[in-house]
């Protein structure tokens, strides 16, 4: 048995895998809020006694574990500033008693980049047209509670998955709506990332600095998501300043795909992850963020034949996580 996870800012999702060969089947699965833990090992602990209830001996029957992390991976721990919480793999590998060997811990956008080869047709929806270039660079890109990107590099025999911070990159305006947004953003922020924008949160502030004569009660309200009120609002057609937010939004997170993919020329295909990308389908179809991804100069015409995936399995840090223990299984 293989225990995986996705450990996010948002929420946590555990799952435990069986082996048949070299496919791996899910038998349970919990999502649970991160910020109702104190700690990594409570969330574990909360999933365990819920496990068990179906497979008494789950914990002797673990042979290995990996989670996806939202954060750096620093030798055996996780540095995160969007968790409540450290995370450390020894200290988990001692309380569900398994090897330090057999336990990983990956950034969340590593473990999404893995899963990429082990996803049914079913998992992806093409939003920019383009064949895949064999063996070809690719890039993965996933906005949610934070921003993450990870690189898909060809080593010979298999793709290899290479982290990125490119999220903590100054945030670079291209228009004078943006660029009103980074000075007013200066102002609170002693740098301005491009986390800050093309995030949840990024939401908020867009709204907020561009059209500050609509003002919404739940800007203010604990416990609400402001970035899923103004994309309601949106695509409901009761607030013109939420729609236009949402576009902004949209453009500054084709922009950011379109630098990554002028620094990597991933020509094996973009994928665009993160539960933002699964809210807001409607308006990834629509075109505005593959117009933002291409527009660059020279490379124009060469970005815009790059074909872009949705990724709309929501598990696949899960599933990349899971192959990886697997393959330290393997060794």
């Amino acid at each position: 048995m293989i225990l995986a996870g996705d450990i996010g800012g948002t929420k946590c999702t555990l799952a435990v895998f069986e082996q048949n060969g070299n496919q791996l089947r899910t038998i349970q699965r919990i999502t649970s809020p991160t910020r109702e833990f104190p700690s990594i090992a409570s969330v574990l602990d909360n999933f365990l006694r819920q496990a068990q209830k179906q497979r008494p001996n789950l914990n002797g029957e673990l042979s290995a574990a990996a989670f996806g992390v939202a954060g750096t991976i620093v030798g055996r721990q996780a540095v995160s500033s969007n968790l409540p919480w450290s995370v450390d793999a020894n200290e988990i590998a001692n309380s569900i008693g398994i090897s330090h060997e057999r336990m990983l811990l990956l950034n969340d956008l590593v473990a999404a980049a893995s899963s990429l080869e082990h996803l049914e047709p079913g998992d992806l929806m093409q939003v920019n047209d383009g064949t895949p270039e064999p063996r070809a660079p690719k890039a993965l890109i996933a906005a949610g509670t934070g921003l993450g990107e990870a690189i898909l590099f060809w080593d010979g025999a298999r793709y290899r998955v290479s982290p990125s911070e490119a999220s903590l990159t100054d945030f670079a305006p291209r228009n004078d709506r943006e660029l009103l947004l980074l000075q007013s953003l200066r102002h609170r922020l002693p740098r301005v990332v491009t986390e800050e924008i093309v995030s949840g949160r990024g939401f908020k502030s867009i709204h907020r600095i561009l059209f500050p004569d609509v003002y919404h009660p739940f800007f203010d309200e604990p416990g609400v998501d402001p970035a899923a009120r103004i994309t309601q609002q949106a695509f409901d057609g009761t607030c013109a300043a939420c729609d236009e937010t949402l576009h902004i939004w949209m453009e500054a997170y084709g922009a950011e795909a379109g630098n990554m993919a002028l620094r990597v020329l991933p020509f094996g295909g973009v994928y665009i992850a993160g539960g933002i990308a699964l809210k807001i389908l409607p308006k990834l179809k629509e075109g505005s963020f593959v117009r933002a991804f291409a527009d660059k100069q020279k490379l124009s015409t060469q970005l815009a034949k790059i074909p872009i995936f949705v990724v709309l399995n929501e598990d696949a840090p899960v599933l990349g996580a899971a192959y990886e223990a697997l393959a330290v299984i393997r060794k």
